[in-house]
């Protein structure tokens, strides 16, 4: 004898399938709370500052990013990465862990002149006895700096500081590296010294003062 519901039952999914459904369809709603959400890239003079880069294995995030203006000009975007974002100046100053500090051309411009205004900032910042004491890295990286060519809006200089050693890379090549701690900290105070090639850019990338736009 045939049950009167036999039809409907045949027609109505099993209840254990119902549950797996609902926790399957749970599950997936949780994942997707959990994710995390892509970071986003800082806007600096219309140029997309990505949030993390990489550098020989190590994972860096932006610590901040700021345009270089002389006059009315824009210059470059200027944005620093590293392993753990720092407000403090002396921080990165004497830090021997990865840094990068990543230049993006908004104009223009050759390696020479590049050199000579990166010059100026190590003069700007160092003493007499100082630049004495370096004298011999100074005119190596000016050496391999001025190989660089021509630059063009859009080019990218990529300045690596770990453990001493400060190697340079122009348009994706690399150019050469000197290895003198002392170097790597008056390379690093032509944006974040005493006496900065510009204020506000300094502040911009202790992220101080980043700002889109």
């Amino acid at each position: 004898m045939t049950h009167p519901n036999t039809g409907i039952d045949r027609a109505r999914p099993a209840r254990g399938s119902l549950l797996r459904g609902t926790f399957a369809a749970l599950a997936l709603a949780a994942a997707g709370l959990c994710a995390a959400p892509p970071a986003l890239a800082l806007t600096v003079a219309n140029v997309e500052v990505p949030q993390q880069q990489s550098v020989a294995g190590n994972d860096l995030v932006l610590n901040g990013a700021g345009l270089r203006q002389r006059f009315v000009f824009h210059v470059y975007v200027a944005a620093l990465y590293r392993q753990q974002p720092t407000k403090d100046a002396e921080t990165v100053l004497n830090s021997a862990e990865p840094q990068l500090l990543r230049l993006t051309l908004l104009r223009d411009i050759n390696s020479k002149a590049l050199t000579d205004a990166l010059n100026d900032g190590l003069k700007a910042n160092c003493t007499e006895a100082e630049l004495r004491d370096m004298a011999g890295t100074i005119a190596h990286f000016e050496d391999f700096m001025k190989t660089g060519g021509e630059g063009a809006s859009g080019d990218l200089v990529d300045i690596v500081f770990n453990q001493g050693t400060v190697s340079v890379s122009f348009k994706g090549k690399a150019l050469g590296e000197v290895k003198d701690p002392r170097f790597a900290t008056a390379l690093l105070k032509v944006w974040l010294g005493a006496h900065p090639a510009q204020e506000s850019l300094k502040a911009a990338l202790l992220g101080q003062e980043s700002k889109s736009n």
